[in-house]
């Protein structure tokens, strides 16, 4: 899972970098010399959609989605173990529906051949299509991880479900800190 978020910030940290120098290039062209590529923002909407579910992928797969500690680290192993194995289920669900969402929208657009409201027209069928295909990357993180759950619980490793789905603790941010610290000394 590790070289898959990797391959997923990259090509996330690309889109970025890409649509950086074209924002600064629209920028330079209308102070300098008075014209617009029309359309920068067209470009940022789809590196948004598409960019987003990559890093839902890697935020599940690190364990950085959000949640509330304050009684999660008070309960005992076996209901934290049972809220993890819940949490694991819930967003492998919510990216399935998500999936099936961008699948459904992308099947509309290729029925009706919709192209956006901008000076490109562009066939939304393209940026969607991306969209599609940057969902189905969350949705098999997703699934991997809830399927990694779900063999934790029948093998009854509640250990496992606390340490590999449950939030970072203080000490493991702390430990990722001086690690991360180390390397760049």
């Amino acid at each position: 899972m590790q070289t898959y978020k990797r391959a997923c910030a990259i090509v996330f940290g690309l889109m970025m970098t890409a649509l950086c120098a074209v924002v600064a290039a629209e920028t330079v062209m209308r102070k300098l010399l008075n014209h617009s590529l029309a359309g920068v923002d067209e470009l940022s909407g789809y590196a948004i959609a598409i960019g987003a579910p990559l890093c839902f992928a890697v935020t599940a797969i690190e364990r950085s989605h959000i949640r509330i500690n304050l009684l999660h680290m008070r309960m005992p192993r076996a209901a934290q173990a049972v809220l993890n194995l819940l949490s694991a289920l819930a967003l492998a669900a919510l990216a399935v529906f998500l999936l099936t969402f961008a699948f459904r929208t992308l099947h509309e657009t290729q029925m009706f051949g919709s192209v956006a409201q901008t000076p490109w027209m562009t066939p939304l069928i393209w940026p969607q299509s991306a969209w599609l295909i940057g969902m189905a990357v969350f949705t098999l993180a997703a699934v991997i991880l809830a399927v990694q759950a779900v063999l934790h619980a029948l093998r009854r490793d509640a250990g496992a479900l606390v340490r590999e789905f449950g939030p970072e603790t203080v000490e493991d941010e702390l430990s990722s800190e001086l690690s991360d610290l180390e390397a760049r000394a």
